[in-house]
């Protein structure tokens, strides 16, 4: 029979196993090797630094004294053959030394120890999987049943930051230079981001190369790290930078830097993240294209409608207006032509009503161009579902730097009335829409000046145009640029 083990020693190798938890682990070694060996003080001290998260060892006593006792027991802690620390017991108060029964104790509680600590790091990586999965599927289910980009965006930065504990989640975006800026960033305090929206990565970098190729970035210190360019890296420290690829189509990048003075990024959490972004990068591509089918699925309806007010109701309302001027001009008494006449007149008003929202239903999505030339083109598309063919447009001047709103809504506005007026007219062919911002106005001042031509004949209570040889009607609109 073998020697047997003291009472207090079982007692202390079983309560180092029953949390989990690997901090409260820690600190349970430390009390119980002090305790077993009447150690003035005990600690471990850690062989990495911030590989499980702790900067610094654990211990108890008086740690500070250790250097005025003479005597010292230290071993070894290995898990799964690596060394994680050295526990450390100091001499006694008394002044007693240590004894081999002390050291042997030290050895079954270092040996106890390796064992609680690894499992204490697997369910701490399984904990950390499991929220980083519950994270992925959560950001899935937000971006499928949401609506516009930037809060995708947003969604996929915010969660990213709080699952990697992260001073801040940032998105990046290839712009047209070919480097990328920051679009979103969640940092969980309000008004904070504001300065590192617009932060970018120049062209050629080795940073840019390296996620324009898929690979992600793994930054130690910001601040100090040269491949970091950004005004606001003096901030940060540890970083990751992850590709946001799926399908061969990189949408952007996830950045996610911590603090100065956190923690590094194990290689546990670096695989989970960059997991976590090739699963929003998809989740991002199909949003986008359930967005896109969605619009389009809209579009095909108002096009539908659009069709259906030109090619039934409109008709028919003209049909109706022919038939009252006819029996107008019949009617025997003055005052049921004029009633006649202002039935016609409303029957008009109702077709332009009806013509101005067909070209509204015909509008391109809202995400199109938005400089003004773009606007004017989109206006101009619009029209021709309604008039069968593309009205051709001139522009004279820096229309898009010197047209601004007000005066670029009020001459879209006119443009609209005037091809809405157009498509109304009879034998209409050819459209001619101009504008021209190089103007001077009586006044002399700098003015833009909208014109629209059409081929077409006078429509009902119209007078054609007079003067000159050309056919049709011009409408010109114009106004001071401010």
């Amino acid at each position: 029979m073998g020697t047997s083990v003291p009472l207090p020693v079982l007692r202390a190798v079983l309560g180092i196993g029953t949390d989990l938890e690997l901090e409260p682990t820690l600190q349970h070694i430390v009390n119980s090797a002090a305790e077993l060996t009447g150690a003035g003080a005990a600690t471990l001290d850690l062989h990495d630094p911030g590989r499980d998260g702790f900067t610094k060892g654990f211990g108890t006593g008086t740690p500070e004294d250790d250097a005025a006792r003479p005597g010292h027991l230290g071993v070894t802690v290995l898990v799964h053959e690596e060394p994680f620390g050295v526990l450390r017991v100091t001499t006694p108060p008394d002044g007693a030394a240590f004894t081999g029964e002390d050291e042997q104790v030290l050895l079954v509680l270092a040996a106890q120890a390796g064992i609680a600590i690894g499992n204490a790091r697997l369910y701490r990586a399984a904990r950390r999987r499991e929220r980083w999965i519950e994270g992925a599927a959560a950001v899935t289910t937000a971006l499928l049943s949401a609506d516009p980009a930037a809060d995708a965006l947003a969604t996929v930065a915010e969660r990213a930051r709080i699952l990697a504990e992260a001073a801040a989640g940032v998105i990046l975006q290839p712009t047209p230079e070919g480097g990328m800026t920051i679009v979103t960033a969640a940092t969980g305090a309000r008004g904070a981001e504001d300065d590192i929206v617009g932060a970018g990565i120049a062209p050629g970098t080795a940073v840019l190369d390296q996620l324009l190729g898929g690979e992600p970035v793994f930054i130690d210190d910001s601040a100090t790290d040269p491949r970091m360019t950004t005004h606001v890296r003096h901030r940060f420290g540890p970083s990751m930078m992850l590709p946001l690829e799926a399908g061969g189509r990189l949408v952007g990048t996830l950045a996610l830097p911590r603090h100065r003075g956190a923690p590094p990024y194990t290689d546990v959490e670096r695989l989970l993240a960059v997991q976590f972004a090739s699963q929003a990068a998809l989740a991002l591509v199909l949003a986008d294209a359930q967005t896109g089918r969605e619009r389009l699925a809209v579009y095909e309806d108002r096009d539908r409608i659009a069709r259906d007010l030109h090619d039934l109701v409109i008709q028919r309302l003209f049909a109706t207006g022919m038939m009252l001027e006819s029996t107008e001009r019949r009617a025997p008494e003055d005052d049921v032509r004029e009633s006649l006449g202002h039935a016609v007149d409303e029957l008009q008003a109702t077709v332009q009503e009806v013509r101005t929202a067909i070209f509204a239903l015909q509008q391109p999505p809202a995400d199109a161009p938005t400089t003004f030339r773009g606007r004017v083109l989109r206006e101009t598309a619009g029209a021709a579902a309604v008039l069968g063919f593309q009205p051709s447009t001139h522009f004279t001047g820096p229309v898009d730097t010197r047209l601004t709103d007000p005066v670029a809504g009020h001459l879209l506005t006119a443009l609209r009335r005037a091809l809405t007026t157009a498509s109304g007219r009879p034998g209409v062919a050819r459209v001619e829409v101009t504008v021209d911002a190089t103007i001077r106005l009586r006044d002399g001042r700098g003015g833009v000046r909208l014109t629209v031509y059409d081929d077409g004949g006078a429509a009902p209570q119209e007078v054609p145009q007079e003067g000159g040889d050309t056919p049709g009607t011009t409408v010109t609109w114009q106004s001071p640029l401010s």
